[in-house]
């Protein structure tokens, strides 16, 4: 596949962030009473299950965490409108330390206030599924699967079709992701059972991790960038 136009859309950075995105969940619902920090669909429907069944405290816990989500993905849009000319940090990277900040202070968080820390998770994973949602120039998500899953599996079966290199790569990119995510879920479970509530600044350490690889690989271009332009104007000369 071609290399990435953006650092933002690198393979590396995705794997990072998918793993970060499977530990996210794997921890609230491991840790914070079973409500997801990215599968929003899964909060809906426990939301109206339990609303239905005249249990509005319960479901109140299962909207907020969607409610904080959505107002991660206006944040991190936000963000990109005042940030996207920026010359010190790119955006995405300032995204990725407020992620950092929010999920180190939910790491503190007491389970008599579940309820915050879910929300609070799930606004850091808004502001991740919006401000990185490509990979390779392909759309994909680092904090949720079912999107993924079906893109994968229709490039599969184009590949079978078509024997077309390029759908294989683009099925293996794809179900790439998806293990990475659940390799993300199983060390948050682990973590969950080793460190309890603190199991959460796995995710901040995966994208401090994330973030360095953005601003080393920004670097290395300017870098190489500076070096060609030195060399063609040798040749001139």
């Amino acid at each position: 596949m071609k290399p990435a136009k953006q650092i933002s859309e690198s393979i590396p950075l995705g794997i990072i962030l998918a793993m970060a995105g499977g530990l996210m969940d794997a921890y609230s619902y491991v840790c914070r009473g079973h409500v997801f920090a990215n599968a929003q669909t899964g909060n809906i429907l426990l939301f109206g299950v339990h609303l239905s069944e005249g249990e509005p405290e319960i479901a109140f816990r299962y909207a907020c965490p969607v409610l904080a989500f959505a107002i991660g993905i206006g944040l991190a849009t936000t963000i990109r409108h005042h940030l996207k000319d920026a010359s010190l940090l790119h955006w995405r990277q300032v995204s990725i330390l407020i992620e950092v900040v929010i999920l180190s202070m939910v790491a503190f968080l007491p389970q008599s206030v579940n309820l915050l820390a879910n929300s609070l998770t799930s606004l850091a994973c808004g502001i991740q599924v919006q401000s990185f949602r490509k990979i390779n120039g392909n759309g994909i998500a680092t904090t949720m699967c079912i999107g993924n899953l079906r893109t994968a599996t229709q490039a599969l079966c184009d590949f079978w079709h078509t024997k077309d290199a390029e759908h294989g790569k683009k099925s293996l990119l794809y179900y790439g992701i998806i293990i990475c995510f659940g390799i993300g879920a199983v060390i948050g479970n682990k973590c969950v059972e080793s460190f309890a509530e603190k199991a959460i600044l796995g995710s901040s350490l995966f994208l401090i991790m994330g973030f360095l690889i953005m601003f080393i690989s920004e670097e290395n271009r300017i870098f190489r960038r500076a070096a060609s332009l030195e060399a063609k104007h040798l040749q001139d000369e």
